[in-house]
């Protein structure tokens, strides 16, 4: 009956660490997040292209833009870009956070199991030599 409780317990706490590496996997990127990474990259791309057409139309159809100094749009077309790149990079750094997380708990878990394994062999090893000491005590009678 022991047994059954305590393998309960695992299954249960088994189950308690599968659901928060759930969670954490769909803050990672989850069906939430790829939507608004989505709306952000759409974003972006349309607003960089915007801001070059505006420097292309200016240099190449001669066309007078008053309301954008020439070379600004570049200038800040070429800040979005940098600014994507840096979230790029801490995204990036924020899944790898979490890939750490999980191999390092992965990790524990398995020390874990390889400890609770050796004092099994321990005793059972114990227990077999119990057992053949009993025997050649009975047959020695």
């Amino acid at each position: 009956m022991t047994d059954e409780k305590s393998l309960q317990r695992e299954i249960n706490q088994y189950q308690q660490e599968k659901e928060a590496v759930r969670k954490i996997i769909g803050q990672i990127g989850g069906t939430g997040s790829k939507r608004k990474e989505t709306v952000i990259n759409i974003t972006f791309a349309v607003l960089v292209i915007l801001f070059f057409s505006f420097d292309v139309m200016r240099h190449a159809l001669h066309m007078h833009i008053d309301f954008i100094p020439e070379l600004f749009s570049v200038e800040i077309a070429l800040l979005l870009v940098s600014m994507k790149i840096i979230w790029m990079i801490h995204r990036q750094q924020k899944v790898e956070h979490y890939q750490f997380w999980i191999l390092n708990t992965i990790e524990f878990q398995m020390n874990s199991t390889a400890t609770r394994i050796r004092k099994i062999e321990k005793m059972v090893k114990a227990l077999s030599e119990k057992s053949e000491e009993t025997k050649e005590m009975s047959q020695t009678k």
